[in-house]
């Protein structure tokens, strides 16, 4: 009878525990400082987050002005059939930027991340003391400051601030973006093979999509993960302040893969030099090129500059293996320099 009545509080304690613990998706909307029901709703009450839901609807609005909704429109009218393809994404060099891959490639059924960023971890925020988790809401919200304000994370500025505390690396952020992007997460597993990552399961339509990120070195050759990827293209590669690593050969292996396995590679200046694109594939160039100081001025390349005109704002390189479809006459860049 003992016996009986002991099981009974267990499974009863065990019920309670499940209603009362936070959801995936609900997570997601509490750190991204948006609206929650459940476990999480009470502390929504807290001047702390709402300080933190102030913030980032402010920073994300100021985000669909200037670049979420242009970017959708350029891709609509200059690379329709990538922007509606489910092909694989690869960004590689990403660390948790799921929001631009997303931009570019709304409908891929997987994207592919990485980077040498934590992954990092969201507990249950329900069991963090709260002067802890308002401490990570700031830390998260100063760790994303550069890339609402701009086009990308400092790193230094991320690592510093997403690298202590409950809430911590890549893996929150992640969260936010999918959330602010309109996704329902399902799930979010670790994952070992064929590196140390994590896969996430979300949705935002009738089909799932995956998301995977792998902390992983990407220089050298030929590596187990640039295999795992071969085997899901050729896919759609996005690249973004790269830091110009592929310029040099200690990145040829990554640089060879994105030639051979990709159908379309959208890039700025910091990717994939314009002299390392092999015949048969076109560049289209947007915007002016100019050349970058300090650090990176090494890596100024005349022919790119001699390619590219100097009277438009931002600049953006897309190479394709096949001719973009003819558009028309009115939706026609302006002033675009093509190299095949």
């Amino acid at each position: 009878m003992k016996r009986r009545v002991l099981i009974a509080l267990l499974l009863t304690s065990a019920s309670a525990f499940a209603q009362n613990a936070a959801t995936l998706d609900e997570a997601a909307h509490f750190l991204a400082g948006m609206p929650v029901t459940g476990a999480l709703e009470p502390l929504t009450h807290d001047p702390t987050w709402q300080e933190h839901a102030q913030a980032m609807n402010e920073a994300w609005t100021r985000k669909e002005q200037q670049q979420i909704w242009p970017i959708r429109q350029w891709m609509q009218a200059n690379a329709p059939q990538y922007h509606r393809s489910n092909d694989t994404v690869f960004y590689m060099f990403s660390g948790p930027d799921f929001l631009y891959s997303s931009i570019f490639f709304p409908l891929s059924s997987n994207y592919v991340l990485a980077g040498l960023e934590p992954i990092g971890n969201v507990p249950d925020l329900t069991q963090v003391p709260p002067e802890v988790l308002q401490a990570d809401l700031v830390s998260l919200r100063n760790s994303m400051n550069s890339i609402l304000r701009f086009q990308y994370f400092i790193t230094k500025e991320m690592r510093a601030d997403l690298g202590r505390g409950n809430v911590s690396g890549t893996l929150p952020i992640l969260y936010v973006f999918l959330a602010r992007l309109g996704y329902t997460i399902a799930d979010v597993t670790n994952v070992s093979s064929p590196a140390a990552g994590v896969k996430i399961t979300f949705s935002g339509g009738e089909q799932p999509q995956t998301l995977y990120y792998f902390k992983t070195d990407l220089s050298g050759g030929n590596s187990a993960f640039l295999r795992w990827c071969a085997a899901r293209g050729p896919g759609l590669s996005l690249l973004k302040a790269a830091s110009f690593l592929m310029h040099g050969d200690g990145f040829s292996g990554v640089r060879n893969f994105l030639l051979q396995n990709s159908r379309v590679i959208i890039q700025d200046d910091s990717g994939i030099p314009l002299r390392a694109f092999p015949k048969g594939w076109k560049v289209n160039c947007y915007g002016p090129y100019v050349p970058h100081k300090d650090e990176f001025q090494k890596y100024y390349q005349p022919d790119l500059a001699a390619l590219v005109g100097q009277n438009e704002d931002g600049f953006l390189m897309l190479a394709t293996r096949e001719a973009l479809p003819a558009l028309p006459a009115e939706e026609q860049p302006q002033k675009v320099r093509i190299r095949k």
